[in-house]
């Protein structure tokens, strides 16, 4: 069932996902990840252990015996915020398969309220509400609530993006879930692809060898891209469409070019003339004057943008890649998914025809010539050919493709086993 209102979805998703057969190497990944993440933060560390301590003794003697079987978890992105409660079942063996996915997601993230931090306390609220409509008030106190901001936290200066954290935190601690430690934080970027491994390869619904699986996150803000037998992450702050695409305009995150926000790019129509927000900062956007074909400009302009920021995955070239996020929804938009996949070649000619204008309507976004170039051009700084195929995918088994479901079952397993 959908419901969409204004700026926001929710979305109820059945899911008999079974998290069983998890590969020795990926649960290895997912326990360094916090071993890495405790030797960066050994403060918030200790506070972690003193929080699993605490929660451990008020569960009672029941619930200690009971794992955790709900976990509500914000991805605080870099246009949006969302919450994903997930629904777990304990089987008999003690493997948890996930029942059910409650999502809600709002706009714009919580970057937009850099300057005005406390102005963020309504919308998580909001979202709050969410996880207290979906979970039985009996469940509350023992129900993990966490919040993990990505790359739109991330490119803030430091103390910003503290106290966009601090707001939340506050917001936290009156809630009747269970919070503390490290409930509320800024996701590493590398952990964000590892818990894309996670969930990649313990959805029993892959059919795929786990050992030549790879994922291609493109976000808003960062571009992440995963892959076994490895286990490479590989996380590109500032890469992300919406960066891209302000910086490929001549513009620089956080801030107005030179404090004008007037930016004129060859990747739009010589004519084109208009406005677009980006973190709370509206531009006037136009085309350059007529000069070298468009297409042409446009992939000169964004090659010199991705200029030594990519490092090539040769080594990856054979593996089966599922496509998330952005390399999904430019598809959809040009209605080019047929069964389910896309080749590098396919980004290029939908590049090539949007940028010449034979395929230009009035309901067609002015950028969609300059977000094709960039994906292609990504795509092939990488080191993909032309050839090579991807899987597209929104969701798996009616869940949400993320980051998100991955980190959440960590995060109860640590629960459960402290």
């Amino acid at each position: 069932q959908t419901v969409s209102a204004g700026h926001s979805e929710l979305r109820h998703r059945p899911a008999p996902l079974h998290l069983c057969g998890i590969p020795a190497h990926v649960l290895d990944v997912c326990q360094a990840s916090a071993r890495r993440r405790q030797a960066r933060w050994p403060a918030a560390a200790s506070a972690r252990r003193a929080w699993l301590d605490a929660a451990q003794a008020t569960r009672g003697p029941h619930l200690r015996r009971r794992p955790t079987s709900t976990a509500s978890m914000f991805d605080a992105g870099s246009t949006g915020t969302r919450i994903h409660v997930f629904q777990f079942r304990m089987e008999d063996r003690g493997v948890p398969s996930l029942h059910q996915e409650t999502f809600r997601s709002i706009q714009p993230g919580l970057s937009a309220y850099a300057d005005h931090p406390r102005e963020c306390s309504a919308g998580i609220s909001e979202l709050l509400k969410v996880a207290q409509s979906t979970v039985p008030a009996s469940l509350w106190s023992s129900t993990p609530v966490l919040l993990r901001a990505t790359a739109g936290l991330r490119l803030l200066p430091e103390q910003k993006a503290q106290d966009l954290l601090d707001t939340v935190i506050a917001v936290d601690e009156i809630t009747p879930f269970l919070s503390g430690g490290d409930s509320v934080s800024i996701l590493d970027g590398v952990d964000e692809g590892i818990g894309g491994i996670c969930y990649r390869i313990i959805s029993s619904s892959l059919k795929i060898p786990s050992m030549s699986v790879g994922m291609l996150d493109l976000g808003g803000g960062s571009f992440q891209i995963t892959f076994s037998p490895q286990d490479e992450v590989g996380h590109y702050l500032g890469l992300g469409l919406m960066s891209a695409r302000l910086a490929i305009l001549g513009g620089v995150d956080a801030s107005p070019l030179g404090g004008s926000t007037e930016l004129v790019s060859p990747c739009l129509a010589p004519e084109y003339s208009g406005s677009w927000e980006y973190a709370e900062v509206v531009y006037t956007v136009r085309g350059q004057k007529a000069g070298e074909p468009l297409y042409e400009a446009c992939v000169t302009r964004v090659e010199k943008f991705l200029y030594k920021k990519l490092l090539k995955v040769s080594e990856a070239a054979d593996a089966d890649f599922f496509s998330l996020s952005y390399f999904y929804d430019r598809v959809v938009d040009l209605a080019l998914l047929d069964e389910g996949t896309v080749h590098v070649s396919d980004y290029v000619n939908a590049a090539k025809r949007v940028c010449s204008g034979l395929s230009v309507s009035p309901q067609q976004s002015p950028f969609l010539c300059l977000d094709l170039v960039y994906i292609s051009v990504l795509l092939q700084e990488l080191g993909f050919s032309t050839d090579k195929q991807f899987k597209l995918a929104k969701t798996m088994n009616h869940v949400g493709l993320s980051w998100s479901l991955g980190a959440a079952f960590h995060h109860l397993n640590t629960l459960n086993t402290h």
